[in-house]
C-alpha cells in the first residue's frame, strides 16, 4: 500500500537536512519567546546598580550593561520582538503584495499598468533609504518601522504574483468558473490564489530573514525599538559606547541575531527545495 501524500512529505522533510536544522533553529526562538518568562532569571528592565558592567558569569550568563541589567534576560525577552516584526512583517508585505498582484495579473489594462510602475519604483529604490524616509514621516517606534519595512516588501510579492496570475487566468477551471457566473473577486481568491500558495511560502520562508535584519537596522539607528526595549538592534547600538569596557553587550546581541536569522535562512531553503523543486538548490 502506498504512502499517503502526507507522509511522504513528512518525510521528506525529515531527509531534507536544511529543513531539519532550520526548523529546530526557528523553534528553539518560538520556545524562548514563549517561555521566556520562566527561562529568563530577571526581568529584561529589571536593573541592579551594584553590578552595572559586569562580565558574563554564573550569576549573569552574557554579564549586564551599564545600568546593570542581565544581558541573558534581555536577549531572551527579545525573542519576542524578533518574531513579532517576523509575523507581523510578513503578513502586512503579503496582504499588500498578493492583492495588488492578483488585481494586476487578473485585469491587466490600466491597473495593472499602473500598479506595476508603483511596484518597479518601490523595487528600484534602496529598501533602507525608502524605510528610513517612511519612519521620518509616520514616526519612530517598532510598530511604525514594521509597517515601513512593509511598505517597502511588498513590490517583491507583488510581482511574483502577477506573473503566477497571468500563467493561470487562461486555463480551463478559470474560464469553467467564469462561465457559472463566479464573480472576480472569487476567482481570484478560491481559484488563483490557492494554487500560488506553494511559491507563496517558499517567498515568505526567503524574505523573513530581511525582514528582521531591516527592522533591527532601524532600532539600530534609532529609529525604531525605543528604551528601555530588549531589542537586539537597539542593544548593540547602546553597547557600542562600551565597546571598550564592554564587548559583551554587542557580541551576545549581535550572535542572536545571526543565529536567528541562519535559521530563517536554512528554513527557507529547506522549504523551496520541499516545495518548489524546479528551484531546488545544487
Amino acid at each position: 500500500m502506498n504512502d499517503s501524500p502526507l507522509k511522504e512529505f513528512l518525510s521528506s522533510c525529515y531527509k531534507n537536512v536544511n529543513f531539519m536544522i532550520g526548523f529546530i533553529i526557528v523553534l528553539s526562538i518560538i520556545i524562548l519567546a514563549i517561555f521566556a518568562d520562566q527561562i529568563a532569571p530577571y526581568g529584561y528592565d529589571e536593573a541592579h546598580p551594584q553590578d552595572i558592567l559586569v562580565g558574563p558569569s554564573s550569576q549573569y550568563l552574557f554579564g549586564t550593561d551599564n545600568m546593570g541589567r542581565d544581558l541573558f534576560s534581555r536577549i531572551v525577552y527579545g525573542t519576542r520582538i524578533t518574531l513579532k516584526v517576523a509575523l507581523i512583517g510578513a503578513g502586512l508585505e503579503l496582504i499588500l503584495g498578493v492583492t495588488i498582484g492578483l488585481i494586476c495579473g487578473y485585469f491587466g489594462g490600466f491597473w495593472d499598468r499602473a500598479l506595476t510602475f508603483i511596484a518597479d519604483m518601490t523595487w528600484c529604490i534602496p529598501g533602507m533609504i525608502m524605510a528610513l524616509a517612511v519612519v521620518t514621516i509616520i514616526g519612530s517606534g517598532l510598530t511604525n518601522a514594521i509597517i515601513a519595512i512593509a511598505l517597502v516588501g511588498w513590490a517583491s510579492y507583488a510581482r511574483m504574483v502577477r506573473a503566477k496570475t497571468m500563467s493561470i487566468k487562461n486555463q480551463a477551471f478559470i474560464e469553467t468558473g467564469i462561465s457559472f457566473g463566479e464573480s472576480s473577486p472569487s476567482i481570484m481568491f478560491r481559484y488563483i490564489l490557492p494554487n500560488i500558495i506553494p511559491v507563496l511560502i517558499v517567498t515568505i520562508s526567503m524574505e523573513l530573514p530581511g525582514i528582521v535584519m531591516s527592522t533591527t537596522t532601524l532600532s539600530f539607528l534609532g529609529v525604531g525599538s525605543q528604551p528601555p526595549s530588549p531589542d537586539w538592534g537597539l542593544m548593540v547600538s547602546e553597547g557600542i559606547n562600551f565597546i571598550s569596557r564592554g564587548p559583551w553587550l554587542c557580541i551576545f546581541p549581535g550572535l542572536a541575531l545571526i543565529y536567528t536569522v541562519f535559521g530563517f535562512n536554512v528554513l527557507g531553503e529547506g522549504l523551496r527545495d520541499l516545495l518548489d523543486p524546479r528551484m531546488k538548490s545544487q
